[in-house]
């Protein structure tokens, strides 16, 4: 985790201060470059971790959204806030976790996200950026002791940390990135959710 924060860190400082330097000044009445708002729609790979305190268990699936943002730039430096609404098909469970032979199970709903990003316009038309900010993750969980099973639907609170590339032509924009999400300890049963994405965006800025 520590050489995530750290990728990201990096890149979103360097996107920062390269930006000023590399970018190009608009002329007048020019349209600029991401800048102003923007809709997408998004596909991609979803990847949930749980610790427990006996072991870890991971699974994939695919996910897919929409996101809504807007943006500023600023002589290349971008300035940013999105909204973002997804889900995946994805079902992870791990077994031993208080007794032998017993089962806990998390399967994924909706997940929203709100937060901002930073970026630099390193040649026309294209910009790294880093991003964070808040997720909330629905999930359906249950659990099987070999005697009862306890079925309920929750919802994870967390952060979101994540990097990418944006590129644009003519209002049409394309962006990958990855994102790492951290829900922390569910309920203090020592359930530590994570989630690993690899998203594609196309979308259309106004």
């Amino acid at each position: 985790m520590i050489k995530t924060f750290s990728a990201i860190s990096v890149l979103a400082i360097a996107s920062a201060f390269a930006a000023p330097a590399l970018a190009q000044d608009a002329a007048p009445g020019a349209d600029v470059a991401f800048d102003g708002p923007y809709i997408a729609a998004m596909a991609g790979y979803d990847k949930v971790r749980i610790d427990t305190p006996v072991g870890n268990g991971s699974d994939d699936g695919v996910l897919f959204g929409g996101v809504i943002g807007f943006d500023k730039n600023i002589n290349g430096l971008v300035l940013g806030v999105e909204g973002e609404y997804s889900d995946s098909n994805l079902k992870e469970s791990v077994s031993n976790v208080f007794v032998a032979g017993d089962r806990a199970s998390l399967k994924t709903g909706r997940d929203l996200y709100a937060g901002i990003r930073i970026g630099g316009e390193v040649v026309p038309g294209v910009m790294l950026y880093g991003k964070g900010g808040y997720t909330n993750a629905q999930v359906k969980a249950s659990y099987d002791d070999g005697f009862d099973v306890v079925r309920a639907s929750d919802e994870l609170d967390g952060y979101r940390l994540g990097a990418g590339v944006e590129a644009t032509v003519r209002g049409l924009l394309g962006r990958l990135e990855y994102r790492y999400s951290d829900y922390g300890n569910y309920k203090g049963s020592g359930l530590k959710p994570d989630r690993h994405q690899v998203a594609a965006m196309i979308g259309y800025r106004f």
